[in-house]
């Protein structure tokens, strides 16, 4: 089980991290990512991490500015957002596959096994 927490109302610049946390079983082999939906839009990767070694991937629109970790001990996925943009509203899934996956794989939402509900990030201009 996965479950997303952290989002909210946050004006354009500022800054939020959210997290999730993996209950049940662990992804040791695999890799966990995000993943958002805007309203009206199909959902769509952010950024992804293999869990074993940290491997790192992002959609190219959020390079520089998100970051994404974990912490193995707390079998914890973090997000950190910076310089937040009206266009980074959405809900914010996370995800997870039991196989590191390469490639488009990595970047496709099918491709996960598991996912959680979901949290909600509003930026204001």
């Amino acid at each position: 089980q996965l479950q997303a927490f952290g989002g909210g109302l946050v004006q354009a610049g500022d800054s939020l991290r959210i997290a999730c946390v993996a209950s049940g079983r662990g992804f040791s082999g695999g890799t966990m990512g995000w993943f958002r939906q805007a309203p009206g839009k199909e959902r769509e990767f952010v950024a992804a991490i293999t869990w074993s070694d940290a491997n790192i991937y992002y959609e190219d629109s959020v390079k520089g500015r998100f970051t994404i970790s974990r912490d193995r001990a707390k079998n914890t996925m973090y997000l950190q957002m910076k310089s937040l943009k009206p266009e980074d509203t959405a809900v914010y899934h996370c995800a997870a596959r039991s196989n590191r996956g390469v490639g488009i794989i990595i970047r496709t939402p099918a491709q996960y096994e598991y996912w959680g509900q979901g949290t909600e990030l509003t930026v204001s201009s």
